[in-house]
């Protein structure tokens, strides 16, 4: 089973709760997808094994070829080319590839009449893969000055073991990088806080997962402060509150030292193991509907 972790905002607690699930259950590979900010390892001190450079095919266009007609531009979709045909002379001819724009989906090199167009791979970033104990972990590096997280975190994806639980820690938002991050999961968590502005992205998150048909539930975090507009919300569109984590001192000094709590605080354990079986009879019983 594929379960991502999830947020419409960023410090709910979603790393938090993907890494204490992780380390509640046996079997598992965690897969640390938040690629422009990935903080997992710094709970799971994992140990590396191999590193791969994570690269997307980009355009170069050989002039002595191109007629500058201008098609690949058309079909770029990402505005990733700009093409200057010039006088009838061709002076001031020419062609300009945008590679931070380039989405490396081949396009301009399949339909170029003149085959004037290769692809180089570009360096985007890292994967690393290491173990923490018995679990598998991965997690991607985003080279800094690329603003385009989405490859990576699909050649991050490209590693996912089908015989474990697979747990996916999304980044935060509602963005591309989050709807790569949760596409395939069997079931996503959203985690939350009981505050106005947790709930307006919690809004969004929901409105997100039902377009992608992925069942989920919600883990609210510092449940014991804010308000009551969450719960309201979930009894409203019948979400399913897979747990509440309280505000808690002993919590909090602990994930400041880069400790998972379930660690120290061993009565997490089962409740997140009830959670995780909580989530096997939604899915089952989706299945079986």
């Amino acid at each position: 089973m594929i379960i991502s972790i999830a947020s419409g905002k960023g410090g709910t607690g979603k790393t938090t709760v993907a890494v204490n699930l992780a380390l509640s259950l046996r079997n598992v590979q965690l897969l640390d997808c938040d690629v422009e900010e990935p903080n997992a390892h710094l709970f799971l001190k994992p140990e590396v094994h191999s590193k791969k450079v994570a690269t997307i095919p980009v355009p170069q266009v050989d002039e002595s070829l191109c007629d500058y007609c201008g098609k690949c531009r058309e079909v770029c979709a990402y505005n990733a080319i700009a093409v200057f045909p010039g006088d009838e002379n061709r002076k001031g001819s020419g062609v300009l590839i945008f590679p931070h724009l380039c989405h490396g989906c081949g396009g301009c090199t399949l339909l170029c009449p003149q085959h004037a167009i290769r692809e180089v791979e570009k360096e985007i970033g890292v994967i690393e893969a290491g173990t923490c104990g018995d679990m598998q972990f991965v997690h991607g590096k985003l080279n800094i000055g690329e603003i385009m997280s989405p490859p990576l975190i699909r050649q991050v994806k490209q590693y996912i073991c089908q015989s474990r639980t697979v747990i996916i820690d999304a980044p935060p938002g509602t963005s591309c990088p989050v709807i790569g991050s949760v596409k395939g999961s069997d079931f996503c968590i959203l985690v939350t806080e009981p505050t106005p502005f947790g709930l307006h992205d919690l809004v969004l998150a929901v409105e997100v997962l039902e377009k992608m048909q992925i069942p989920f539930g919600v883990v609210i975090n510092r449940s014991d402060i804010g308000d009551g507009g969450v719960d309201a919300f979930c009894r409203s569109k019948q979400i399913p509150i897979l747990m509440r984590i309280p505000f808690d001192k002993e919590i909090a000094f602990l994930y400041s030292n880069g400790v998972p709590f379930v660690t120290e605080k061993k009565e997490y354990l089962q409740k997140f193991a009830d959670m995780f079986a909580a989530i096997g009879a939604i899915v089952n019983g989706k299945s079986s509907g």
